[in-house]
């Protein structure tokens, strides 16, 4: 389901014309601009589970749906990467926003979605799409620079992380969650997973979301 087609004209609103509801329990209504067409949805909130590379992202993402059960649906950023969707650097915005269209999509069965993968608020939260959710929750996985690094190296040839600027990007996207989390818009949650087995990490990860969940 695209909520940027409208369902009457069939019109494509690439900056969607939203009017919230008081309560997230009576979602939404799209309204089309071109013919006036009130379509309701489920205007749900949208969890970001983020962190550098070599974190744990991947490993939590595949423990998470027993924890959630019918909660929430668990999905990997990097399901739909296909060179970012043809932008090589990854930062397309494409790639951002498709997620976003999905997201929205998925939250129409009733379900918010958990999206694990590397992402920071400045890159969803500027986006036309990002008004088709109540709210994006992030929280932010790190650990230390030192143990990230042996990690990234360990990883098999195929990940390619043998290019040393790779990893230093890593590291540095690491160090700037750590310093910066408080400060972005909205601010992210730190967790940080040094020393937690990765039960124990996605233990945490799953209070967090639950706890929000709890609100909705």
């Amino acid at each position: 389901m695209n909520l940027l087609i409208c369902a009457a004209c069939g019109r494509w609103n690439a900056e969607p014309r939203v009017v919230p509801s008081s309560s997230l329990l009576d979602g939404a209504t799209l309204d089309c601009p071109t013919c006036g067409h009130r379509e309701p949805f489920s205007r749900l909130p949208l969890f970001a589970v983020t962190g550098p590379s070599g974190v744990g992202k991947s490993t939590v993402c595949r423990l998470l749906p027993a924890r959630l059960g019918e909660r929430a649906v668990v999905l990997e950023q990097d399901l739909l990467w296909v060179d970012a969707l043809r932008d090589p650097s990854g930062e397309s915005a494409a790639f951002r926003r498709t997620w976003l269209r999905l997201a929205a999509g998925v939250h129409q069965s009733g379900r918010p979605v958990v999206l694990c993968g590397t992402v920071a608020p400045p890159e969803f939260e500027e986006w036309p799409e990002r008004a088709l959710f109540a709210g994006i929750h992030y929280l932010a996985l790190v650990c230390d620079p030192k143990l990230l690094r042996a990690r990234l190296s360990a990883r098999p040839a195929w990940r390619a992380w043998d290019d040393e600027p790779r990893i230093e990007e890593m590291l540095g996207f690491n160090d700037w969650m750590r310093a910066n989390a408080a400060r972005t818009t909205p601010p992210m949650t730190l967790l940080e997973t040094t020393g937690q087995t990765a039960a124990e990490t996605t233990d945490a990860v799953t209070e967090w979301i639950r706890t929000r969940l709890d609100r909705v």
